[in-house]
């Protein structure tokens, strides 16, 4: 099977983050069974989802590893004029949910592994597949603690998300965290003696802009990405139950993405103890007044460095003279920072197309990351990787 039959299989599982990817996983390992090729399926603590860890060639040996996830974002309220999960082929793009982010990258690395399992490799390689990265790379943390404990460790990661098939050697850091803030209810008519939540919610929420405001005026650079400095962003805010009733509670979601210069827990330190002079304030009107801070989700960035031996190793794979930083987050910080392996992110597609309506990844971008692998492939044969 070639990768773009791969992919229409992969889109065909509808494995948004909250269902499970069971059937995409276990035609993944009876794809790779038909071929020789035995696989490690990792369960989730729940059995609803599992991880996926295969290894073609010597066993022992370091080898490269092709990370993907297997989730995708949902497809409520957006405008499909196709079927999110059936691949529509037209005008040299391949349409479907995970198009882009990533299922065309891992159906490039199964054709990769099928041809491997027919080649004599002196080098192996090793195919990671992880679900819920969607939702912030959480799935990939048991497949991380498998790689810590092994005896070797694969010599290099390449981390398939859309990047137009160019190399990409960072990304930023991420801490998401709920700030529940808490007053003291009442009648609306008697408000003064009350203290609103939603008050103290947006005065945390004003602490927040000035902390994003010195980021980007006093913060470290980094050019290399399109927003160059450390950011602090508000996604939700949730309080309330009447008009006529003062709210006790209000819960704000918010994110630091942070730049490798910058320490994202100190950031946070800070905004911690804004919080609690706010919330200081606010005591002398209602002694309850609180401001918790709970992180329920971090991950790492990854700045693996441009003149490494992994950096110019893929970049000979296709190619390429210079390198690029992304936007997004990857598990690739966790395989860097935990695991010890050099990570690279390179794969089809561009994610000004995923998690849209419509997604695509063009036939151009799949032969293009098609030719990458078949390279790697004669380097693993050669034993040069």
């Amino acid at each position: 099977m070639d990768s773009i039959e791969i992919l229409e299989r992969l889109i065909a599982f509808p494995t948004v983050s909250r269902d499970s990817n069971l059937d995409l996983i276990s035609y993944v390992a009876g794809l790779l069974e038909a071929h020789g090729i035995a696989s490690q399926i990792i369960h989730s603590e729940d059995g609803h989802k599992a991880n996926l860890f295969a290894t073609i060639g010597p066993a022992g040996g370091a080898g490269v590893m092709l990370s993907g996830h297997t989730d995708v974002v949902p497809v409520d309220g957006q405008d499909w004029t196709l079927p999110p999960f059936e691949m529509t082929a037209r005008d040299g793009k391949l349409y479907g949910r995970g198009a882009a982010d990533m299922k065309g990258f891992v159906a490039s690395a199964l054709a990769a592994a099928l041809k491997a399992a027919k080649m004599e490799l002196k080098t192996p390689l090793h195919l990671a597949l992880s679900y819920d990265e969607e939702i912030g790379c959480i799935g990939v943390r048991s497949l991380v603690e498998m790689l810590r404990a092994a005896p070797r460790k694969p010599a290099l990661c390449i981390v398939g998300e859309p990047t137009a098939m160019q190399v990409a050697t960072g990304h930023k850091g991420k801490i998401g965290a709920h700030a529940i803030c808490r007053g003291r209810e009442g009648h609306s008519a008697l408000a003064p003696l009350a203290l609103n939540a939603i008050h103290l919610g947006c005065d945390f929420v004003a602490a927040l802009r000035k902390e994003q405001d010195r980021l980007a005026r006093d913060g470290a650079r980094d050019g290399d990405y399109d927003v160059p400095y450390t950011t602090v962003h508000v996604g939700r805010m949730n309080a309330g139950v009447a008009l006529n009733i003062v709210p006790n509670l209000c819960r704000i979601d918010f994110e630091i993405r942070n730049i490798a210069a910058d320490n994202a827990e100190a950031i946070l330190e800070r905004i911690r103890k804004e919080a609690a002079r706010i919330a200081s304030e606010a005591s002398s009107i209602a002694p309850e007044a609180a401001i918790d801070i709970e992180v329920f989700n971090t991950y790492p960035g990854l700045d693996t460095p441009t003149n490494s031996e992994a950096v110019a190793f893929v970049k000979s794979l296709i190619g390429a003279n210079g390198t690029i930083k992304v936007a997004f987050g990857t598990e690739g910080g966790l395989f860097s920072r935990d695991v010890g392996t050099p990570t690279v992110v390179c794969g089809p597609g561009s994610m000004a197309q995923g998690h849209k309506p419509d997604e695509f990844v063009s036939v151009e971008q799949m032969q293009r990351c098609d030719a990458m692998l078949d390279k790697l492939l004669e380097r693993l044969v050669a034993g040069i990787a």
